[in-house]
C-alpha cells in the first residue's frame, strides 16, 4: 500500500489495524518480518521505512561502513538462515562474485567466518526475496528507502508517523502496530574533531589517517577492525615461508609448513603504529569448538532460574551464581576447584581472568589460538568454556529483577565473563594482530578503571591518561562498542512527552534505557503502548546486556513477529465484533 504525501489541510489518512510499520531495515526488522509474514492469518499491509539507499543491509554489514578485511565474528552454521542458510546462499553465487570477495568456491564451509560486508550482500538478497515471497502471499509491503522517521505520535488507537524522503516533501501516516528496530547509534561523521574519530564506521573514514602512531580504545572485534582497516591501508597481510618468515616472536610457535602471516607496511606505510587500549589490556581469545546447536545445561537453566526469580530479589544475583557454580562444577571440576570452593561473584570475576594478566598479551593469545586450532581439528570441546557460553543467556534472565546494587555487581564482575566468553573472535583476527606485533606495529596497554580520555585539547588527536602517565595520539579511534543510552537520546520526542516511553530511571531501575516489558514493548500507563514493540539496541541493551549480534536480532524477531500476528489477528476479530 503506497502511502500519500500530505498537502496541507489533507486529513490524516486512516491505515486500520491491520497495518504495520517497520523503522530500519536491517537483521532484526528481516526476521520480525520473516515470522511475521510466516504467522500471518489473513492480507497484512507492511511498510517499511529505511534512511539509507538500500534496505536489507544493517550497519554492521553495509559495504562502505565496513572494509572489506572486517571479518563478522558468526559463522553460517551459527547464523539464523533466512530463506536459506549463508553457506547455501554462498554456494548460488556466481564464481566471478565470490572471487570479488575472496572467497574459494571449494573452500565454502559452514565453520568459516566471512567479511561483514558478504553477510550484508546475503541480507539484503534474502531480504529482497523475503518481500517478493509476502507480496507472491497477498500481502501489501511498501519498502520506502532514503526516508527518516522524524517523530511518533500515539493518536487515538494508532500511531502516527511524520516521515521526511530524502529530496521530497515530508509526510504524515498512522498504522496499528509499529516496530522500532533503528540499530545502532553511530554518528555519520566519526571524525567528531580533528583527528578523533568517536566510532571506527565508516571505515572509510579512517583512510584519511596517515602512517604514524594511532590510538584506538577497546580491544574487542570492533578495535581489531579497525586496526585492520589501518593496516590494510597502509600495507598488506602476506603469508611468508622459509627465511622471509624470520623467527617466531618471543612465546609464539610457528606455523604448520612454516608458513607465517606477516604484515608489509607499503611505501610510507612503515610508520605506523597501533596501540590499543582497555582497563585489562587483554586480546579476546579465538573462537573455541563446540557443538551447534548449543546443547542444553542440566543444572543451570531457565526453568531453575525462573525459580529463583519468583523466590523474590533479595539476594537474587548471588543464589543465582551458586546454581551456575554448581553447573560448572559438574561438567568441569578441576576448572571449578582452580577457581575455589571459596567461590563468589566477586571471586569469580577476579579469578577467570587471572593467569591472562600476569602473561603477555601475544603470548598468551598465540597459545590460546594454537589450542583453538587443535580442538576444532580432533573435535574436542573444552567443558568450561561451553558452560559459560551457555549460561550467559540464562543469567540474563534475573537482569531486570536485580537492584542497583546488585546491578552494579553483575555489570563490573560476571557481565565481562561472559561477554569475554560469547565474543571470541575469528582465528585469523587474531592471526593478523600477532603479524602486525610480529612488525613492530602493534603494542596493547592496560589502562585501568580510573583512565582519562582528553579529547578537547588544541592538539589533534586525543590523550589518554592513566597510573600518572600521558600517552597522546595524534589519531585516536573510540571502538568500545556500542553503549546503552538513556531515553533522553530517544529519536521520537512526542512519544516521550506523551508519557509512552519511559526512561528506567524514572522507576529506579538500575540499568540505562527505556522501560520495556518482556515482550519489549514500552511500560506505559498509555494503552497504545500495547502497539509498540522496541527493538532499538543503544535503548534495550541496558536491560538486555547480552543482545548484540545475529542470534540475538533472530531470537527477537521471531518473538516480535509472532506478537505481531496475534495482535493484528485479535484486533480484526473485535472490529469483526463491533
Amino acid at each position: 500500500m503506497k502511502l500519500p504525501a500530505l498537502q496541507d489541510g489533507d486529513a490524516l489518512r486512516e491505515v486500520g489495524p491491520a497495518s504495520i510499520a517497520l523503522i530500519g531495515a536491517g537483521p532484526t526488522s528481516i526476521y520480525t518480518l520473516q515470522a511475521l509474514l510466516a504467522r500471518a492469518a489473513g492480507p497484512l499491509s507492511i511498510t517499511i521505512f529505511e534512511e539509507q539507499a538500500r534496505a536489507g543491509l544493517g550497519t554492521p554489514y553495509r559495504p562502505g561502513w565496513n572494509d572489506p578485511a572486517m571479518l563478522a565474528n558468526i559463522a553460517s552454521i551459527e547464523l539464523p538462515p533466512v530463506g536459506m542458510t549463508l553457506v547455501e546462499w554462498l554456494a548460488r553465487q556466481a564464481p566471478e562474485r565470490l572471487a570479488g570477495y575472496n572467497i574459494d568456491p571449494d573452500g565454502i564451509d559452514e565453520r568459516t567466518f566471512y567479511p561483514r560486508v558478504v553477510l550484508g550482500h546475503y541480507l539484503r538478497d534474502r531480504f529482497e526475496a523475503l518481500v517478493a515471497e509476502g507480496r507472491a502471499a497477498g500481502h501489501a509491503i511498501d519498502v520506502r528507502v532514503r526516508s527518516r522517521v522524524t517523530d511518533i505520535a500515539a493518536e487515538g488507537d494508532g500511531l502516527c508517523l511524520s516521515v521526511q524522503p530524502c529530496g521530497g516533501p515530508a509526510y504524515q501516516a498512522r498504522f496499528g502496530q509499529l516496530v522500532i528496530a533503528t540499530g545502532h547509534e553511530w554518528p555519520e561523521e566519526p571524525e567528531v574533531r580533528p583527528g578523533y574519530f568517536a566510532s571506527p564506521w565508516p571505515a572509510s573514514a579512517l583512510k584519511r589517517i596517515p602512517a604514524g602512531p594511532v590510538g584506538i580504545r577497546g580491544t574487542s572485534l570492533s578495535a581489531i577492525d579497525a586496526a585492520v582497516a589501518l593496516a590494510v591501508h597502509h600495507g598488506a597481510f602476506v603469508i611468508a615461508a622459509g627465511e622471509d618468515a624470520g623467527e617466531p616472536a618471543p612465546g609464539e610457535s610457528a606455523p604448520a609448513e612454516d608458513q607465517t602471516l606477516r604484515w608489509k607496511p607499503q611505501a610510507g606505510g612503515a610508520a605506523l603504529h597501533i596501540t590499543m587500549m582497555s582497563r585489562k589490556g587483554l586480546m579476546p581469545e579465538a573462537d573455541f569448538f563446540c557443538p551447534i546447536p548449543h546443547e542444553p545445561l542440566t543444572i543451570f537453566t531457565e526453568e531453575a532460574v525462573q525459580g529463583l526469580i519468583e523466590a523474590g530479589e533479595s539476594g537474587l544475583l548471588d543464589r543465582t551464581y551458586g546454581l551456575f557454580e554448581e553447573q560448572l562444577r559438574f561438567v568441569d571440576p578441576d576448572y571449578a576447584d582452580k577457581i575455589g570452593r571459596d567461590s563468589s561473584v566477586e571471586v569469580f570475576g577476579e579469578r577467570y581472568f587471572a593467569e591472562r594478566l600476569a602473561a603477555d598479551p601475544f603470548a598468551w593469545a598465540q597459545a590460546n589460538l594454537d589450542e583453538a586450532r587443535k580442538n576444532f581439528e580432533t573435535g574436542t570441546t573444552v567443558p568450561w568454556r561451553y558452560a559459560i557460553l551457555r549460561a550467559h543467556e540464562v543469567f540474563a534472565l534475573i537482569v531486570p529483577h536485580l537492584d542497583e546494587a546488585d546491578h552494579a555487581r553483575f555489570s563490573q564482575h560476571l557481565q565481562p565473563i561472559f561477554t569475554d566468553n560469547y565474543a571470541t573472535v575469528p582465528h585469523a583476527s587474531i592471526e593478523r594482530l600477532l603479524a602486525l606485533h610480529r612488525a613492530g606495529a602493534l603494542a596493547i596497554l592496560a589502562v585501568g578503571d580510573d583512565a582519562r580520555l582528553d579529547t578537547h585539547s588544541d592538539a589533534s588527536g586525543a590523550t589518554m591518561s592513566f597510573d600518572g602517565q600521558q600517552h597522546h595520539f595524534p589519531a585516536f579511534i573510540d571502538a568500545t562498542g556500542q553503549r546503552p543510552l538513556e531515553a533522553a537520546a530517544f529519536p521520537f520526542q512526542t512519544l516521550l512527552d506523551q508519557g509512552v516511553v519511559l526512561d528506567a530511571g524514572e522507576i529506579g531501575a538500575g540499568y540505562r534505557g527505556v522501560v520495556i516489558d518482556d515482550d519489549f514493548r514500552p511500560v506505559s500507563e498509555q494503552p497504545v503502548a500495547r502497539r509498540i514493540h522496541l527493538l532499538s539496541l543503544p535503548f534495550i541493551l541496558g536491560r538486555h546486556p547480552f543482545i548484540q549480534g545475529l542470534t540475538s536480532c533472530h531470537e527477537m524477531g521471531e518473538a516480535v513477529g509472532a506478537r505481531l500476528a496475534e495482535h493484528v489477528a485479535c484486533d480484526l476479530e473485535n472490529m469483526a465484533a463491533s
